[in-house]
């Protein structure tokens, strides 16, 4: 299972990459048309959850501490505020169908939550690729319980 969980987070941390390329292409295309931005919408609204709950769910069955898990969930949420964010930014118009000076300060907020999303996923990559090493020959378990000293 802890292998499981490197491999998807690690295709997690890519499918975040991805998002800001697809970002990108949408900033870039000319002309701007509703699809514009479809490869973006499609892999944050539909792969990057799938493999947030995966990544979950192999946090859990791979036995990862709680702050490894819990972590793992962070991206969730922070996809459920990117959806928001976004939503609050495009409809952010004035009455002609422009941008508002409100609107694009909510959409670079959807740019920088994206940046704290990705920072989280490394995180979690690289939480999951130290878990699934295996013990150095001749280590010894120790446990040290909160609260008590070491």
């Amino acid at each position: 299972m802890r292998k499981a969980f490197v491999i998807v987070s690690t295709l997690l941390l890519v499918s975040f990459v991805l998002q800001f390329l697809f970002a990108a292409v949408g900033a870039f295309t000319k002309p701007a048309g509703d699809g514009a931005y479809a490869l973006h919408s499609i892999n944050g609204m539909a792969i990057i959850p799938v493999l947030t709950l995966l990544t979950i769910l192999l946090a859990v069955l791979a036995k990862a501490p709680g702050r490894l898990v819990g972590l793992a969930v962070l991206p969730l949420g922070l996809v459920v505020v990117q959806a928001l964010v976004a939503a609050l930014a495009n409809g952010s118009t004035d009455a002609a169908g422009a941008s508002t000076p409100f609107g694009l300060t909510i959409a670079g907020l959807h740019a920088l939550i994206g940046i704290v999303a990705v920072h989280v996923v490394v995180s979690v990559s690289q939480a999951a690729r130290k878990l699934a090493r295996p013990a150095p020959t001749g280590a010894t378990h120790v446990t040290v319980r909160e609260g008590e000293p070491a």
